[in-house]
């Protein structure tokens, strides 16, 4: 049977990605010539912010006396768990060394990053969790220098982001938003090493930026707004699962969010709690909240809990969270998500704040060819070969043979120079 929708997406009003293409383009090239007087111009205009871009070492280090004692103990704990299972993820990647032949012998290296920039949003909300997520990473890859940019507000940066990142170790942060922040990490405005990746998550105009930038620099993707799915069997409680695709439309009123269900009462009681639990947030959020769940929420009943599994695969989620009865059996099918979250107690919220595994993630079908931000994105794997005389007569002569089939004579001889002695002469055409 196919898959029946108790409640449809009418989607967005049209929206031009032309205008905000053309937007971040002018801007670059304004920002490639004018520089750091160009930055400034477009902080004043667009932040608000008339102050010297960087923050000191002491503005940094000084800013969780601004904060409570137990918000402190939050990010530290947040932070231990990022870094902790970051430290694992790079262990898990190893250089390498093999003989594929006598004689021939190959391997891979793994190079960090010389400078990573991240950028940290701050705009409707204080993204703190977005500081521990990029900059910890970068640090457990091994990247020497990270820098970092964040909005002001009208009294500079939120202490909190400060705080964060500090603790996860950026050596050098601005106050500056948007794609003039982007450009500054990218060029090496104000004295930065230019960056040779930039990632973090973004508005429209920073996940531009980014998508301009690339190619003279690395970036970690493009993400668009956030998207999450619920799958749900008779087990779960309607309560919970609609809190957390309320939690998740909260992100803004392009962010959709997904339930799949073989339980109809559950769809339905889910229908009927949304709107209450959307109505008792306060603003922004409620507003955020509402515009996702009518334009991009959608409740969906299924037959089977394979029916719910390919339903997944398709819409290939953000965050994908299983509320359902044999866990082992759905981590073993799924496999088309950014993170996966097992059983009614693993929120998506505890992902996006302090879980560990990291929180920047593929959105808008792209976990169905990558993953997300992680320390690998911060190292090159590299390779290396070397060739003693007892591989040469076999590889020389293979790798000539190809050559001269692609057409590609001076390859050949290159190789047929390195023949032994009773072949040599055909390097230079005999």
């Amino acid at each position: 049977m196919p898959i029946t929708h108790l409640k449809a997406a009418p989607g967005l009003p049209p929206q031009s990605a032309a205008d905000v293409s053309d937007t971040v383009q002018v801007m670059l090239a304004a920002l490639r010539t004018g520089g750091e007087e160009a930055a400034l111009d477009y902080a004043r205009r667009l932040d608000g912010h008339d102050a010297a871009p960087e923050l000191s070492p002491a503005a940094l280090a000084g800013a969780h006396r601004l904060l409570p004692v137990t918000l402190v103990e939050d990010i530290a704990y947040a932070h231990a768990n990022i870094r902790a299972f970051a430290v694992a993820q790079r262990a898990s990647v190893q250089e390498f060394e093999v003989e594929l032949r006598p004689g021939l012998r190959a391997g891979q290296r793994l190079l960090p990053l010389g400078c990573a920039g991240v950028y940290v949003p701050g705009g409707r909300y204080a993204h703190i969790a977005s500081a521990l997520m990029t900059v910890t990473t970068a640090r457990a890859a091994g990247v020497g220098t990270v820098t970092a940019c964040t909005p002001p507000g009208p009294d500079g940066p939120h202490p909190a982001i400060l705080h964060a990142l500090h603790l996860a170790g950026a050596d050098r942060v601005l106050a500056m938003g948007g794609v003039q922040g982007i450009a500054a990490l990218a060029l090496g405005l104000f004295d930065l090493p230019g960056a040779d990746l930039v990632a973090g998550p973004g508005n429209a105009f920073v996940a531009e930026a980014k998508r301009q930038l690339f190619g003279p620099i690395g970036i970690d993707m493009v993400a668009g707004p956030t998207d999450s799915m619920i799958l749900a069997d008779a087990t779960a409680r309607a309560e919970r699962v609609a809190l957390d695709l309320v939690s998740q439309a909260e992100h803004g009123g392009t962010s959709p969010v997904w339930l799949v269900t073989t339980h109809a009462p559950l769809a339905d009681a889910v229908l009927t709690m949304v709107p209450r639990i959307i109505a008792s947030l306060p603003e922004p959020n409620r507003s955020a909240a509402y515009e996702a769940w009518a334009a991009l929420g959608e409740v969906m009943l299924a037959d089977t809990r394979e029916e719910m599994a390919a339903q997944a695969d398709l819409y290939a989620p953000e965050h994908l969270h299983v509320q359902a009865a044999d866990l082992c059996w759905w981590r073993q099918r799924l496999s088309a998500y950014g993170s996966l979250f097992l059983g009614a107690d693993t929120t998506v919220a505890f992902g996006d704040k302090a879980a560990g595994p990291n929180h920047v993630l593929p959105t808008g079908r792209a976990a169905r060819y990558t993953g997300g931000l992680s320390v690998h994105k911060f190292l090159k794997c590299v390779t290396w070969q070397s060739a003693a005389p007892e591989a040469l007569a076999d590889l020389a002569r293979a790798s000539a043979g190809i050559s001269r089939a692609e057409g590609m004579e001076g390859h050949a001889r290159a190789c047929d120079a390195r023949l032994p002695d009773r072949h040599a002469g055909r390097c230079c055409g005999s």
